[in-house]
């Protein structure tokens, strides 16, 4: 029991333990430190850098060991610590401790200049090899790693909109991009300590050996200058090559970690794996070194004992090859016969996505990014602006191609039935409007139906002087999907999507959500609410002030239709906006009275809602009435509502709703004082 409970403490005050540990090596810096304890933190150096470069090595990615950057500068500052602890008494005592003296001694054979020699190898390795090395690829990693962002990004938002990953997914690897980035502009400044490092390595080595001697002639009264040379220059030897042997460690793990790319298992794995997986390359290795055997001159035992070594490998690589393709082979069968006898798991068959947008093989460059293809990217863009001006986060769109499709057409569809569908010409423009003859293919524009041609890229700029609107085919589905999602609003919201909106509202208004829901209105009385708003293009990003609203009026009605009146009103300033023009001026048509009278005298209410019995003659002269005078007022070029009292509003849209779709129907209470409103005409039953 005192053991894990022990480690447990150990584990719960970690950061103490490593903030007491770094303020340590700064004190070891100053305070004098006993030789014995010195040669335990000079193992525990040595025990560290070999830690750390086990941990690179086993890693499979970069980022699971993130933490190197820091790591390498404290170990850079302990190591630093020690070198001054260990100069402090090599020139005070001429004995700096066991380790010290036994490097000295048994490494390099007590021999003062072979050790020198030794160290001065180790520290050009370590400077100009392996640390210019990965200080360099360090420096190209951070700046690909930065260049690529961008890219990578896209990519995110591209495989995020076409259904391949989820947002959760997608706001992970966001997260590892930016981390990535981090950690290897870190890199990029902490290989210059361990530069840093080998640089004061020598100049430490030179200080120690001048210095000692210094000591040991003038204060110590040694003896001759040989032996003072000669002990001195052992201790300082010593001492570089104890600290020397870390650096080298945390040197080699700082060039392994930064030149791990594409790595799917730990380092030695990888090797094994990629260097020696081909049977072929060890055999003809194997061939080359016994034929070099065979040669006069040159050693026989070395070559052909290693060829043989080889050829032994590449036999056997062949045999264990040979029985795993017999193993899977094996496994294949057995599971495509157990597929044969499994019974069909037909409920992924029943998924459905919200959104579909189905492409002909011959539109398919548009979605290819290698051949120039911006229609992802423009899709993110959309559900972007959906979110912005009609306040609902739009589903992924699942785009697949359709081999059933003429190879310029596509489909739209909402939860797997077909609603839009066009026609594109890759490689030419859609010309509408303008005066003049035009030579082009008829056709008709896809989101509004307005006569249109197709044109080749010669024709368009005397398409642009004749007046006409000429548009490249990306922009042309790209316009479609727009008007597509805005038209089906009110089915693409579906309950969860009410659920998470009101989840998300109730993080920054708690008040506003919990009065209304569940206490006054159930999820799906809100969602019909909130469907009869979008069904109208009235925008429901201020969620606050429907809340408000609905929890202002919910007491008294629980009609979704009644209180869709009342939302509305509150919304009166968004819906003036939609609808005004440049000068803040209103354009209308009235109703006449009669027509108000007879639609109020006409709506029926039962359990399944409220309707409108009127005599089909009589609504087609009044629908027949406003399509006329639509027709009349065209020339002006201005959005035009119809502008009705409270009581009939919802009655006279259900009335037009089938011929005119696009007209707003408004009511008097919807309109702001400071909106200045011009008839442009009365919609008069006599007339009819």
């Amino acid at each position: 029991m005192p053991a894990p409970f022990l480690q447990r403490n150990l584990m719960r005050h970690t950061d103490i333990i490593v903030a007491l540990g770094i303020v340590g090596i700064v004190v070891m810096m100053i305070v004098p430190l006993h030789p014995s304890l010195l040669d335990i933190l000079l193992v525990f150096n040595i025990t560290c850098s070999l830690i750390i470069l086990l941990v690179t090595m086993y890693n499979k990615e970069p980022l699971d060991f993130s933490v190197f950057p820091s790591l390498l500068l404290v170990m850079t500052l302990y190591r630093l610590a020690l070198n001054i602890s260990s100069t402090r008494l090599i020139l005070l005592h001429a004995y700096a401790g066991e380790v010290i003296n036994q490097f000295g001694e048994f490494v390099v054979g007590g021999n003062a200049f072979v050790g020198f020699i030794i160290f001065l190898i180790l520290v050009i390795i370590q400077f100009i090899v392996i640390t210019k090395g990965a200080e360099r690829v360090a420096e190209v990693a951070a700046r690909f790693t930065l260049d690529a962002m961008p890219g990578k990004q896209m990519s995110i938002d591209a495989d995020l909109n076409a259904g391949l990953i989820t947002e959760d997914e997608a706001r992970e690897r966001r997260s590892k991009i930016q981390r990535e980035a981090d950690f290897y502009g870190a890199m990029d400044g902490a290989t210059k300590f361990v530069k840093g490092d080998a640089i004061a390595s020598i100049v430490i080595t030179l200080i120690n050996i001048l210095g000692g001697m210094a000591v040991g002639l003038l204060q110590q009264k040694m003896g001759s200058i040989g032996e003072v040379a000669q002990r001195y220059t052992l201790l300082t030897v010593g001492d570089g090559l104890v600290s020397q042997i870390p650096a080298l460690l945390l040197s080699t793990s700082t060039g392994i970690i930064v030149t791990r790319a594409a790595s799917e298992e730990n380092l030695g794995i990888d090797i094994t794996e990629q260097v020696f997986s081909q049977p072929k390359v060890l055999a003809i290795a194997s061939s080359v070194l016994i034929f070099f055997g065979l040669v006069p001159g040159l050693p026989k035992g070395p070559f052909i004992s290693l060829g043989l070594v080889m050829g032994f490998l590449a036999y056997s690589l062949y045999k264990t090859e040979t029985a795993l393709d017999r193993e899977i082979i094996q496994s294949v069968e057995q599971e495509e016969a157990g597929e044969m006898r499994k019974p069909e798991n037909v409920y992924s068959l029943l998924q459905i996505d919200p959104i579909e947008l189905e492409m002909g093989y011959g539109l398919i460059p548009l979605v290819d990014t290698e051949q120039g293809g911006d229609l992802l990217e423009r899709v993110i863009m959309i559900r972007r602006q959906c979110a912005l001006e009609l306040g609902i986060v739009i589903p992924p769109i699942r785009i697949r191609d359709n081999m059933q499709l003429s190879p310029n057409n596509y489909v739209l569809k909402l939860r797997g039935v077909p609603l839009a569908q066009g026609e594109i010409m890759l490689n030419q423009y859609l010309a509408m409007g303008g005066e003049g003859e035009l030579s082009g293919i008829p056709t008709k524009e896809p989101a509004f139906g307005l006569p249109a041609k197709w044109i080749g890229a010669s024709l368009r700029e005397q398409a642009e002087m004749f007046g006409y609107t000429v548009v490249d085919p990306p922009s042309v589905l790209a316009t479609h999907i727009t008007e597509f999602l805005k038209n089906n609003a009110a089915d693409i919201l579906s309950r969860q999507d009410v659920k998470s909106l009101l989840d998300n509202l109730k993080k920054e208004y708690p008040a506003v959500v919990e009065e209304v829901v569940p206490n006054l209105l159930s999820l799906a009385e809100i969602h019909k609410v909130l469907s009869n708003l979008l069904q109208e293009r009235v925008p429901i990003r201020d969620l606050v002030s429907i809340m408000e609203a609905l929890g202002d009026w919910a007491p008294l009605t629980k009609d979704p239709e009644l209180l869709t009146e009342y939302v509305r009103q509150k919304l009166a300033r968004q819906i003036a906006q939609l609808y005004k023009d440049e000068e803040g001026k209103l354009y209308c048509f009235t109703v006449e009275p009669q027509i108000e009278k007879l639609i109020g005298e006409s709506a029926q209410t039962n359990e399944q809602g409220t309707y409108l019995v009127i005599e089909p003659s009589i609504a087609q002269a009044i629908v027949k009435e406003l399509t006329a005078l639509l027709e009349k007022r065209s020339f002006m070029g201005k959005q035009f509502v119809i502008l009705v009292s409270p009581v009939i509003r919802r009655y006279f849209r259900k009335l037009i709703e089938r011929v005119l779709p696009g007209v707003p129907v408004i009511s008097y209470n919807e309109i702001p004082p400071q909106i200045e409103i011009e008839s442009v005409g009365m919609v008069k039953l006599s007339a009819s």
